[in-house]
C-alpha cells in the first residue's frame, strides 16, 4: 500500500502531466482560432474548458503545497482533514 508521500508525488506528477497535455491542446486551439475569427463559435467553449482545466490544476497544486507545508510545520503528521483533502485530490486527478 502506498504511503502518503507516494500519493502526493503521484498527484503532483498527474497534475503536471495534465497541465502539459492541456497546454498543448490549448496551443493547438489558439493556432486554429488565429486562422479565422469565425472559428471562435466552433471551438470557443473547448478553449474555455482547457483554461478551466489549467486553473483547476493550479488550485490542486496550491492545495498540495499547502498540505505539505502544514506537514512540515506540524512535526511531519497529517490530520484526518489533511488526509481527506489528499484523498480528494487523488480522486480528482485520477
Amino acid at each position: 500500500m502506498k504511503d502518503v508521500d507516494e500519493h502526493i508525488i503521484e498527484a503532483i506528477n498527474n497534475i503536471k502531466d495534465d497541465r502539459d497535455i492541456t497546454k498543448t491542446l490549448l496551443k493547438d486551439v489558439m493556432m486554429y482560432l488565429s486562422g479565422d475569427e469565425t472559428r471562435h463559435e466552433k471551438v470557443g467553449q473547448v478553449a474555455a474548458k482547457y483554461v478551466e482545466t489549467l486553473q483547476r490544476s493550479n488550485e490542486q497544486l496550491v492545495k498540495v503545497v499547502s498540505l505539505m507545508q502544514k506537514r512540515v510545520n506540524k512535526s511531519n503528521t497529517f490530520t484526518e482533514e489533511d488526509k481527506a483533502e489528499i484523498f480528494e485530490l487523488l480522486e480528482d486527478a485520477g
